[in-house]
């Protein structure tokens, strides 16, 4: 059965239990925040990198102060942070959760209909006439069956990535000002942009933040906790051409069409996002922009081992090379620059951050499923600025299309994650 938003709304009215409420205003929250198009920009040099992020900001800030945090603050780029006060006189670590508000570049994040499956049944689900979520595609699908969807109109993406890891830390927070039976110490919260282009972490004020470590709530499916990610470099590769006219070509014209794809069809076919798993790593192609004169090709750069990823960035400069002494030197150049590294070196002297999870996690009836992340998070470059922190799910599942979905139910876990969290910290030092 789908249930339009108007049904949805209307039914919050009607919820009687506290553990409907919270589960009602979690989807809700949710819900209002995929209708602020928040997608960042690759190639923009602002922070953040598309002024509609700060629309949503500025809201979010609001929202904050009406739900009755502390300390707080928006700054000029448009990063957020807030405190929820400590209840207890006890000693207990400061810890902080992150999430960020932007969506991939990769769809559109502007006029998002979502709308809810209730209940779902296991079948394949008409996001529009024409565009439909198959169980043979998506069998993810399957594993949520009976529960609750979020899904697009198969028009945009959802942005459960990673709005729903900012509905549920502040519903998780919100759930601790109202149960004050639960003790927890001072717990910071703090919301950034950009994070889908990689630069999330970059104008991130750690001393600000003031934590002893972090979680980013930025991760897939009920009980994704992770701790390795990869390590990660940026390549434009510029190619120079020749333009003449094609009568008069011959022995003159060097076509930077053609050498953009000879320097492309360079890479190994085994090494593509499309053929490896796991903690195999790759050489992604994100754009080409060409014509004859002149053409440039984007590229990032993924490993998990530091040694290897060393090795694709020297395999990168040979390429450059090889075609250089084939087409002439300064035919072929490359800006090549690091953007962040496996985190696991960081977690590991800090192991405390991770058991506290897992504790979390068992105690919510949520199985672990440790995974390394084949990408990458704010929390990879904060563990390197001295704030260790892992990254835990946050519901969504096929991020960055029109396939997105998010459960209810497994957003409500998340929330109960977090409370927990906070609850076993504050006994850390007992």
């Amino acid at each position: 059965m789908i249930i339009d938003n108007s049904q949805f709304f209307a039914a919050k009215r009607f919820a009687i239990t506290s553990f409907k409420l919270s589960y009602m205003e979690l989807t809700e929250r949710f819900i209002n925040y995929t209708t602020f198009d928040t997608q960042s920009a690759e190639d923009s040099t602002s922070v953040p990198s598309t002024p509609k992020q700060l629309d949503f900001a500025r809201y979010l800030k609001d929202e904050l102060e009406r739900e009755g945090f502390a300390d707080v603050e928006m700054d000029e780029k448009g990063y957020i942070y807030a405190t929820l006060k400590a209840n207890t006189k006890k000693e207990v670590p400061t810890i902080g959760f992150i999430s960020h508000y932007d969506t991939s570049p990769d769809a559109s994040g502007k006029d998002v209909k979502a709308r809810i499956v209730s209940n779902y049944d296991g079948t394949d689900i008409e996001l529009s006439p024409g565009i439909v979520s198959t169980t043979e595609k998506f069998p993810e699908l399957l594993l949520h069956k009976g529960e609750d969807l979020i899904v697009t109109d198969g028009t945009t993406l959802l942005g459960a990535d990673d709005k729903a890891g900012i509905a549920e830390i502040v519903q998780a927070m919100c759930f601790l000002r109202d149960h004050k039976e639960i003790e927890h110490g001072k717990i910071r919260v703090a919301f950034n942009p950009d994070e889908e282009i990689g630069m999330g972490a970059h104008h991130f004020d750690v001393e600000k933040f003031g934590c002893e470590w972090g979680y980013t709530i930025d991760g897939g499916d009920l009980g994704e906790l992770e701790f390795e990610n990869f390590n990660a470099a940026g390549a434009k590769v510029f190619v120079k051409g020749v333009s003449v006219h094609t009568g008069y070509a011959k022995g003159k014209m060097v076509n930077a069409n053609r050498l953009a794809c000879e320097f492309n069809n360079m890479i190994p076919e085994t090494d593509l996002p499309e053929t490896t798993e796991g903690y195999q790593g790759f050489y992604h192609l994100l754009n080409i922009e060409s014509r004859t004169e002149e053409a440039k090709l984007s590229y990032i750069i993924r490993d998990h081992d530091r040694d290897r990823f060393e090795d694709r960035k020297r395999f990168m400069e040979q390429c450059v090379a090889s075609m250089n002494e084939k087409y002439g030197e300064g035919t072929v150049r490359m800006e090549m620059k690091d953007q962040y590294f496996n985190m696991k070196e960081k977690i590991d002297p800090n192991m405390h951050v991770i058991d506290v999870v897992l504790h979390a996690m068992q105690e919510c009836g949520v199985p672990p499923k440790v995974v390394p992340i084949r990408g990458g998070t704010d929390g990879a470059q904060l563990s390197f600025r001295g704030l260790p922190c892992p990254n835990i799910f946050a519901g969504g599942v096929n991020f960055h299309g029109p396939h997105e979905f998010v459960s209810i139910q497994v957003m409500e876990k998340a929330m109960q994650v977090i409370v927990k969290i906070c609850e076993l910290t504050a006994g850390y030092n007992d």
